[in-house]
């Protein structure tokens, strides 16, 4: 079996991640991958070993270049499924050449965001199947029209062995500049408004009263970042929080932090939440999108309703207090990922969407 997969996303996080994951688990049970990506992509570069690299340019969503790029690479390549895992055009252009070049074609749908009904109905009835990463994301596509038969939900995952690390406080103390001993709480999201990192800001008075020897830390890089920076300013907490940037040692990281927080208004699942899960760490987010699937009530972490600070600072102060408990919900998480979340899985299911595809 071939397959041609279209990322257009440069860097290798989120939903490019997985699409590495996926790449790498069908190339080792012998399905032959074509990768579509743009030019000079870091996923390019880390699947040079598992896919034939096809880089095709593209400037924004409706850019008719990809279209025209595409439909020659699936005449040269011929590949027996198209699956588009990202937005940037693939999501569009990938459903038309796939109909056009007479193949079946798979669209992974990440995000939770509300699509016009003329939008949904031109874009996902060009796909042969639509899989989402999450419930909340199946259920919005259902509540647009998209028919109950036409989805799948397929959730994303997260590479457990990645995750097997040990706290190493010395060098985490000094590599984030934190007092010995001080306490962190960290949100590791793109510096954007929709991830609510405001929201952490305006209950951290609250917060830092009851446990003092407390640091913030913001992973993740945005257009949002001097927005942030200023209120951090102007709320006095400019030495409260230190905003690290994006990271790629995050299974070396996630340890030595004492809870992560996701106050996100809107969240396909959250790929960051898995991680945390696999490192086996507390979690507070906010009950929307997808989070509730990965942050399970009481069981390895707290939901509160999105965009409310005071039910989210007190679960934050209770974590913090009782490490106990903290410690409990973080075995909990590394459970629930093992049983549900494991790349093995994501990979047997997608084999078998496929054969279902070509039957």
């Amino acid at each position: 079996m071939k397959v041609l997969h279209i990322e257009t996303g440069r860097h290798l996080y989120g939903g490019a991640l997985q699409v590495y994951y996926l790449l790498r688990g069908l190339h080792a049970v012998g399905i032959e991958n074509i990768l579509v990506c743009a030019p000079g992509s870091e996923i390019g570069r880390k699947c040079a070993g598992i896919a034939t690299i096809v880089e095709l340019p593209t400037i924004g969503d409706i850019d008719p270049r990809l279209l025209i790029g595409l439909c020659q690479t699936i005449r040269r390549q011929r590949p027996d499924i198209v699956h588009a895992h990202s937005r940037r055009g693939a999501d569009w252009w990938g459903g038309i050449a796939a109909q056009l070049c007479g193949v079946k074609s798979v669209l992974t749908r990440r995000v939770d965001n509300p699509e016009s009904a003329l939008l949904v109905r031109l874009k996902y009835n060009r796909f042969d199947r639509v899989v989402t990463i999450s419930e909340g994301i199946r259920q919005v596509l259902l509540s647009e029209g998209v028919a109950e038969k036409h989805v799948e939900l397929i959730h994303s995952v997260v590479d457990l062995e990645q995750y097997n690390c040990q706290a190493d406080r010395p060098w985490f103390e000094q590599e984030f500049s934190l007092h010995p001993g001080e306490r962190t709480v960290a949100i590791i999201a793109q510096l954007i408004e929709r991830k609510g990192h405001r929201f952490l800001l305006a209950g951290a008075e609250k917060i830092l009263a009851a446990v003092p020897n407390l640091r913030f830390i913001f992973f993740g890089q945005g257009p949002q970042r001097q927005e942030l920076e200023t209120e951090c300013r102007a709320r006095g907490l400019e030495e409260k929080v230190v905003f690290a940037g994006f990271r790629n040692d995050l299974p070396r990281v996630l340890p030595n932090l004492d809870l992560v927080v996701h106050p996100a208004l809107m969240e396909g699942l959250g790929v960051s939440l898995l991680q945390t899960a696999a490192a086996g760490r507390p979690m507070v987010g906010a009950r929307a999108g997808g989070i509730p699937e990965v942050i399970r009530e009481g069981v390895n972490g707290y939901l509160v309703p999105p965009g409310e600070v005071t039910s989210l600072a007190e679960k934050i102060i209770e974590l913090l207090l009782d490490r106990q408990l903290a410690e409990r919900f973080g075995a909990n998480g590394r459970h629930l990922v093992e049983t549900e979340f494991s790349i093995p899985t994501m990979i047997s299911r997608y084999q078998r969407l496929y054969a279902q595809l070509l039957r």
